[in-house]
């Protein structure tokens, strides 16, 4: 969907197309992605995000790129758990909670001046996790769990609380959780 004439494409057409392709597809779809689509540079796509986000259109960004929010998950089970652990046992930890059918919603950490920092993960299977912690460590970037000496939190989310408590039983058992 490239468009040929090199034209720029008004910010109202991009939010439409933004909106259009997110809700044709349940895979997260990068801002570069869109930013090659609608000829434009990706801060501008994320701006246009941004102001469908003030729009209240539920856009999540994740480490894989932009995804609605799925309006039908009535059946989802959430918890909030406190783990802690170096940097080396980040990829440990959400292969552990992926391997249940336990997905990663996000990782929260407690700021001294900035208070709680949310930032979405959005990991459900051992794939998505390797994609996660390979832009982490290609982007030279660092967990913000290393702002808190390794202690953080994790929104997860599953079909069944059964599936969360055996996750964290094995995350207690490999040392990684705080109870």
């Amino acid at each position: 969907m490239m468009m040929k004439d090199q034209t720029k494409m008004s910010s109202e057409a991009r939010q439409r197309l933004i909106m259009d392709r997110l809700k044709e597809t349940n895979r997260a779809i990068t801002g570069s992605e869109f930013a090659k689509q609608t000829n434009v540079s990706r801060q501008v796509i994320v701006q246009d995000v941004s102001i469908l986000k003030a729009k209240n259109e539920p856009i999540i960004a994740t480490s894989q790129g932009y995804m609605l929010l799925n309006q039908n998950e009535v059946d989802v089970r959430r918890s909030v758990i406190v783990c802690n652990h170096t940097a080396e046992q980040t990829l440990e930890e959400l292969q552990i909670i992926v391997d249940h059918g336990v997905t990663v919603k996000d990782v929260i950490v407690e700021h001294a001046v900035y208070g709680d920092i949310t930032a979405s993960i959005r990991v459900s299977n051992r794939a998505e996790v390797n994609q996660f912690v390979k832009k982490i460590n290609d982007s030279k970037a660092t967990y913000l769990s290393a702002l808190t000496a390794g202690i953080h939190l994790h929104t997860l989310e599953a079909d069944s609380n059964d599936k969360i408590e055996a996750a964290c039983h094995d995350l207690d058992a490999a040392g990684l959780l705080i109870k």
